[in-house]
């Protein structure tokens, strides 16, 4: 990678996907989610990409009911995330970007099998990488795929992008008092109160001093002015 060049991996959720309707792929979501890629690429910044597959299926959710095992659910939880990687692949391309897709399980009639090395290839050469399938194992989630992947593709952080401006010390949307948090540590992030991420995920980012910056993903430009340095319109969660 070049030293000019900044690499960011944005994790979308699953939900944030269907929109509204709570259930499925929302069309002008995928457009949205689109153009503002499209922005980054413009500024010379490499993108790979995480989507949850929560607009689909859980698999902590489907598992619930003791019928299916919670490996299965999972597997079920990775395909969904497959789902969403291909329908953000065709936005983007609709919008004049090169993408592959690499997933963490081989089903080569869709995508490419992940292998890091040609991820930072496709990264160097301008494509955005969408990495599908989660890690490929069971009791892991999709927001520790996304660290992971950073952590592999050594990108400069993760950007989670929520529908919330940032990480609130407490459910903003049930506690009027809750406070916004501009900063906080890996320790401090893991707190049973605050909902970053899953804690498997935070101790990852903190073993590699990976920061983690969560934002609006619905304010246009918003992704494009946090990686340029503008921390005001969002949490990060560093050392």
């Amino acid at each position: 990678m070049h030293q000019d060049k900044k690499r960011v991996l944005v994790k979308f959720s699953g939900e944030a996907l269907a929109g509204e309707n709570g259930f499925g792929i929302e069309n002008s979501i995928l457009k949205f989610i689109a153009a503002e890629i499209k922005t980054l690429i413009q500024n010379q910044i490499e993108v790979g990409i995480v989507i949850g597959g929560g607009n689909i299926i859980r698999g902590v959710s489907a598992s619930k009911g003791g019928l299916i095992k919670r490996t299965s659910a999972d597997h079920m939880g990775m395909l969904a995330t497959v789902i969403n990687a291909i329908a953000i692949q065709e936005a983007l391309e609709s919008y004049g970007l090169d993408v592959r897709v690499q997933s963490a399980i081989q089903m080569e009639a869709f995508c490419e099998t992940y292998i890091m090395r040609r991820a930072q290839r496709h990264l160097e050469k301008g494509r955005v990488v969408i990495f599908a399938a989660g890690t490929g194992n069971p009791y892991f989630t999709t927001d520790t795929t996304a660290i992971l992947r950073a952590v592999e593709i050594d990108a400069h952080m993760v950007i989670k992008a929520t529908k919330v401006d940032g990480i609130y010390d407490k459910d903003p949307n049930k506690f009027e008092d809750a406070k916004f948090l501009n900063t906080l540590n890996y320790d401090e992030a893991m707190q049973d109160n605050i909902k970053v991420m899953d804690d498997t995920a935070i101790a990852l980012a903190k073993d590699n001093a990976l920061p983690i910056v969560v934002c609006n993903m619905f304010k246009e430009g918003n992704l494009l002015k946090i990686i340029q340095g503008d921390t005001s319109l969002c949490s990060i969660v560093k050392n």
